[in-house]
């Protein structure tokens, strides 16, 4: 994408990130070193155990390093405490689950509106932007239907809409294809390319190559440390 080579949306120097049990210590991440610039589509690939979760929680704001530095579209979120936490992530990044995350017993639209309704936006903006993301992820015929209503691949496309309504500064999808057959996982990933090509940064946390392989950077991680760091060619 056509982006300055000076911004940063993820800026990370020498991450450390150690769970103490009590009895024994953990180094989950190893010194991690990771910038991501407006516009890009990254996959962070690895096996089970290899750190990407704890990555991912990292990125996200849903955790705080044990050492290093986080800034997040230039703001340093790495000792921030959990209600500042809080606020960061609603403001800057979308979230999209495994497990779609949506509540049964209220429309796709209303799914999609509860992050603006919380937020404090008034009805009729409310409205707009919610059709406005649904239609973008091609369900503006299935906006009255609860999640029960709608197949696998449409229910992740309702949680997409509900990550991007808030207009973060990144979308962080965290194996956003594991409970959908192969097809509709396609049709997801073919989705976060469209809107990668729309200007979105996309991150995207998976064990699948061949989903990650759609994106324009993979990053891998082993044992806590970045192993490899590849562009894709267009």
């Amino acid at each position: 994408m056509n982006q300055s080579a000076d911004a940063r949306i993820i800026e990370m120097n020498s991450i450390r990130k150690i769970y103490d049990t009590g009895k024994v210590k953990v180094e989950a991440l190893k010194g991690i070193d990771l910038v991501v610039t407006p516009g890009e589509f990254v996959a962070i690939v690895g096996p089970s155990g290899s750190g990407k979760s704890t990555l991912m929680n990292l990125i996200g704001c849903l955790d705080t390093p044990s050492e290093g530095g986080y800034r997040l579209s230039g703001e340093d979120v790495s000792k921030l405490g959990k209600d500042a936490l809080a606020d960061v992530r609603n403001r800057r990044v979308g979230f999209v689950f495994q497990g779609f995350n949506l509540l049964p017993q209220i429309s796709a639209f209303e799914n999609v509106e509860l992050p603006l309704l919380f937020g404090g936006v008034p009805v009729r903006e409310r409205r707009r932007r919610a059709e406005e993301v649904l239609g973008r992820v091609g369900l503006s015929d299935r906006m009255e239907h609860k999640p029960t209503e709608l197949s696998g691949g449409q229910m992740q496309r309702v949680a997409i809409a509900r990550a991007l309504v808030m207009r973060p500064d990144v979308l962080l999808a965290d194996e956003p294809t594991g409970n959908l057959d192969s097809s509709a996982g396609g049709d997801i990933m073919q989705l976060f390319t469209e809107l990668w090509e729309q200007g979105r940064t996309v991150v995207v946390i998976t064990h699948d190559m061949t989903l990650a392989r759609r994106a324009s950077r993979i990053v891998e991680i082993h044992d806590g440390r970045i192993v490899t760091d590849t562009m894709r060619a267009a």
